[in-house]
């Protein structure tokens, strides 16, 4: 049941990120570069990655609806971050904003927060607005704007869902709760050593 709800999206939007820059009537260098760019930046950078496997290990540990909607609030508010970006909009503090939403997204997982699914969603959205605006600084002047908001729209996704097989494969472990505490303090000390 949890692996054909969210297998169907995850392809889906994989796809479309690697179908997208095919779309246009003269597909060209700035298509394939922004796709790739846009793809590898979350990737190549630690602090994404621990923030993005974080939320998809909060999405496991609270269950149910928070297993799509937790990570489907951090995709839609990194789009709108990294949209205000490129549009030339400098948000302010968002190294400090990166690094807090690993520390504070770890320490949720280890301390296993009962967070309502609505809390969850509004704490990733928050933090995705500061990942996307660097992601959206960041973007190559002369990458397509979408192939590369679908490259690491479809990275991000691929990391949410990473950490919710991390945090299912945790879940059924006799000592679940321990391996979640240790998963997510190790990302919170993470996080504490990348904002200095």
């Amino acid at each position: 049941m949890l692996h054909r709800s969210l297998i169907k999206p995850a392809l889906a939007g994989f796809l479309i990120a690697l179908t997208s820059g095919q779309a246009s009537a003269h597909v060209g260098h700035g298509e394939v570069e922004g796709l790739m760019h846009g793809f590898l930046h979350p990737i190549g950078g630690l602090d994404h990655m621990l923030a993005m496997v974080a939320v998809g290990l909060l999405a496991a540990l609270l269950g149910g609806r928070a297993l799509w909607m937790v990570p489907a609030a951090f995709l839609a508010m990194m789009a709108a971050g990294a949209g205000l970006a490129m549009a030339g909009f400098a948000l302010p503090f968002v190294e400090l904003g990166i690094s807090a939403s690993v520390v504070a997204l770890g320490v949720a997982v280890a301390f296993q927060l009962p967070l309502p699914v609505i809390a969850a969603m509004g704490i990733a959205g928050f933090f995705a607005v500061f990942h996307g605006a660097a992601h959206g600084a960041e973007m190559p002047v002369d990458a397509s704007g979408a192939s590369y908001a679908a490259g690491f729209l479809a990275a991000t996704a691929l990391l949410h869902l990473a950490g919710i097989g991390v945090g299912v494969a945790l879940s059924r472990l006799v000592s679940n709760r321990d391996a979640m505490r240790l998963a997510g303090g190790a990302i919170a000390v993470a996080g504490l050593y990348l904002a200095v």
